[in-house]
């Protein structure tokens, strides 16, 4: 895809996979370098150490944003049992251990069936939701007391891709608001063993797939000219 006459004011929704460690708004930051587009947003966060699917909007596409976030999204992770972290993934401090027998398949497929469906969920303390006008994260980080309530979200299915102890890998196909490190946390409860979201990758947005996104290189070649290239360097 060439970008490097596009309209971005006019608006684009442009897929792209964002990679490790960079947060999404750091994405949208270097999108708005690139274009000169002041008005640049994406429509759903991927924590920093996710992958994956990231839809960029510029411009009047903007205003997609409602509709966009509606989406159906289906992620693939990987779970590790016996061991639970303050964060629900790979980046927290360690609270829980337990040694984790060989479960057979049949008893994970039957924990992960019991998440299928419209469910309540708690959401991870060390999440951007706001509690007071403030995001829980930092009142966690400043290790005040959070208490987050239960939402009701939906999940359409779970599926097991594989079981080698001590990791589940699963693709979930969800709707928005879902959070997978908190599905993480909840099935390593389930079994008894504790469990933390060890990575992370959204592979698809509605009809918007990792498969026709683009790398953010990929992207940058395309939008800037070579002199261009040069002087962001």
């Amino acid at each position: 895809m060439d970008l490097k006459n596009a309209d971005f004011n006019e608006g684009l929704i442009l897929p792209v996979i964002k990679p490790e460690g960079l947060t999404s708004f750091d994405v949208v930051r270097q999108v708005r370098k690139w274009t000169q587009c002041r008005k640049v947003g994406h429509t759903g966060t991927l924590d920093p150490k996710a992958t994956g699917l990231l839809l960029i909007c510029t411009g009047k596409a903007t205003k997609q944003f409602d509709q966009l976030v509606t989406l159906e999204k289906v992620y693939q992770g990987v779970i590790e049992l016996g061991k639970q972290t303050d964060t629900d993934d790979s980046e927290g401090k360690v609270i829980f251990t337990k040694s984790v027998p060989e479960f057979a398949e049949e008893e994970i497929l039957s924990v992960l069936k019991q998440f299928e469906g419209e469910i309540e969920q708690t959401p991870p303390i060390y999440s951007a939701l706001k509690i007071q006008g403030q995001p829980a994260y930092r009142l966690a980080r400043k290790g005040k007391k959070v208490e987050m309530q239960p939402r009701s979200v939906f999940i359409k299915e779970i599926r097991l891709i594989q079981w080698k102890h001590p990791n589940i890998e699963i693709e979930v196909t969800c709707s928005r608001g879902t959070y997978i490190r908190a599905i993480a946390r909840d099935v390593g409860d389930k079994l008894g063993v504790g469990g933390f979201l060890k990575s992370l990758i959204r592979t698809r947005i509605g009809q918007y797939s990792t498969d026709t996104a683009m790398s953010l290189d990929s992207l940058r070649e395309s939008i800037l000219s070579d002199e261009d290239r040069q002087i962001a360097q």
